[in-house]
Parts: structure tokens; C-alpha cells; sequence
């Protein structure tokens, strides 16, 4: 079963990290991802864009500036894990939490899941460019 992990964080906290602060954060997570990658469990993972730089899509043809979430955090990025259980996409949560102890997980099973074109890394995917 495909399960999304969906990782909210106070952005302003996020935004207020040094270079090394964040570069050190990515570092430990990617220790995970590779981990998950060699198990082959983990899909696609995005850190995502600036709120500020969101729109919502509402009814037909309402767009509104901002993601407006409705919790103190925003939801800054997300993975697609393969796991037999719920309980074993939490525990993969869990690894992500141990080393980004402030952020909120969300799991959610995957009930349509797409592949599409595979995209080219941004500098952001690799452990140098945060």
C-alpha cells in the first residue's frame, strides 16, 4: 500500500535556520531517504515552495493567494512510501520526526497514485543545495 507522509512545519521557524542550520537538518534527512530508497519504499519526496508564493483553487474559477491552512503550520513538503501497513508508514514518520523533531507528519493512505513524467532533481534534492 502507497501512503503519503505529508510534512507540516511553522514556516517562519524553517525560514529563520542558517544555511548550515538547514544544510545540517537535510543532511540527517537524507540519511533516511536513502535508507528508504535502498529499501526500496520511498517514491517521490518534494520540499515545496514558499506560501507566500501559493494560490487555492476554490469552486470554479476562485483563486485565492495563500494555501490557507487551517493549523498554525503549513504543509512544506511531502513523501510517497511503500509499506504493508499503516503502522510501518508510521514508523518511517517516526524516522523522519527523530531528526526533524519540530515538524508534524500527517500519513495518508494513496488511493489514485500517478507517476507521470519523471522531472529533473532541483538543487534544493541534493544534500549540498539544502
Amino acid at each position: 500500500m502507497l501512503y503519503a507522509i505529508l510534512a507540516y512545519h511553522v514556516e517562519e521557524v524553517v525560514t529563520s535556520w542558517t544555511q548550515e542550520e538547514d544544510a545540517a537538518l537535510m543532511k540527517d534527512l537524507h540519511r533516511v531517504h536513502d535508507r528508504l530508497h535502498e529499501e526500496g519504499q520511498l517514491g517521490p519526496a518534494a520540499r515545496l515552495g514558499a506560501t507566500r508564493q501559493a494560490v487555492t483553487l476554490r469552486g470554479p474559477g476562485l483563486v485565492l493567494d495563500g494555501p490557507f491552512a487551517e493549523t498554525k503550520e503549513q504543509l512544506l513538503g511531502f513523501y510517497v512510501v511503500e509499506c504493508e501497513t499503516r503502522a510501518a508508514a508510521v514508523e518511517v514518520a517516526r524516522d523522519l520526526q527523530r531528526v526533524n523533531p519540530t515538524a508534524v507528519y500527517e500519513i495518508r493512505p494513496v488511493t489514485t497514485y500517478l507517476p507521470g513524467t519523471p522531472f529533473p532533481l532541483t538543487d534544493a534534492a541534493t544534500p549540498e543545495g539544502g
